[in-house]
């Protein structure tokens, strides 16, 4: 894997140019490290001159020193989600992400540093990257399961599987319906599968695998030619039936079953000028007719 930093920059905020040198995550992330922890620092007064240039002018210089003395932060946030299994290269480069949006957003009207305001960008891209990246299906769309993801997946570290009391009270914490505390739990419980994963035919898991109970025939050619001449048949049979019928009989068929806007039985007594009870009773017998002709055939 191979991530350059100044692409995603470019792209992302369009706040720092393609040509600027920047350094790159990548696997080796020693000699990243190594890079950032040589960048200096920034104090809070100068901090807040380049803010104000950036700010006001749209200087790009600024912007660059401001997203570069605070890359260190973003590997201390990444560091604490190493435990869902994803690189640790990905996260930081999320997290970088998320600096350089706070950094076109900041303000420094308001009296705090950078990096605290920072935080909640950098987590929140780290965040999305996790549930998009966690499990091959989005166990979390909306906004209360997302709350609850990472909430339920630290609590179930320490607790397992919840009580009716936990369950109620993570709810009523999270300003959330138990019934989704319970479904988001039920999916943290759940894992990956292959579709056709390799198992011998001796192994007690075979049957697990989803190819061996979610196979389709319905795209078989043997099977479509098979239902395409039934279907042929079938309407074959039927026409002949109905050349056997009398004129009144076959009329009656077609306005009762066979057109879309279908008749009633006393529009057709109208008419014949006969009764709604007799249409009824020739409507049978040709239907009976029908029948008994399609199974001879």
């Amino acid at each position: 894997m191979f991530i350059d930093l100044r692409g995603v920059i470019t792209m992302s905020t369009a706040l720092i140019p393609a040509q600027t040198v920047l350094p790159v995550v990548t696997n080796d992330l020693g000699s990243y490290f190594s890079d950032i922890n040589n960048i200096p620092m920034l104090s809070a007064e100068e901090e807040r001159e380049l803010s104000d240039r950036l700010q006001q002018q749209g200087d790009i210089e600024s912007a660059q020193k401001l997203v570069l003395s605070n890359l260190r932060f973003v590997v201390r946030i990444a560091r604490g989600y190493t435990g869902y299994g994803l690189p640790l290269a990905d996260l930081i480069q999320e997290g970088n992400i998320g600096l350089m949006k706070a950094v076109k957003r900041f303000d420094s009207s308001h009296n705090v540093r950078l990096v605290s305001f920072a935080v909640h960008w950098i987590r929140a891209e780290i965040h999305e990257f996790v549930i998009r990246n966690w499990r091959i299906v989005k166990i979390a769309t909306t906004k209360p399961q997302r709350k609850l993801f990472f909430k339920l997946r630290s609590s179930k570290k320490r607790l397992g599987w919840f009580n009716q009391d936990e369950v109620k009270d993570v709810a009523e914490t999270l300003g959330v319906k138990p019934e989704t505390v319970l479904e988001m739990e039920a999916r943290l419980n759940n894992y990956d599968v292959a579709f056709d994963a390799p198992t011998s035919e001796d192994s007690e898991d075979s049957h697990l695998s989803p190819s061996t109970y979610l196979t389709s025939h319905n795209m078989d050619p043997a099977n479509a030619a098979e239902s395409v001449d039934w279907e042929q048949n079938q309407i074959s049979q039927l026409t002949a039936s109905l050349t056997t019928l009398d004129e009144r009989s076959q009329d009656i068929l077609q306005q009762r079953w066979l057109n879309d806007d279908k008749a009633t039985l006393q529009d057709l007594a109208e008419k014949y000028g006969v009764s709604a009870e007799r249409i009824r009773q020739l409507e049978s017998n040709a239907l009976k007719k029908l029948r008994s002709g399609m199974l001879e055939a």
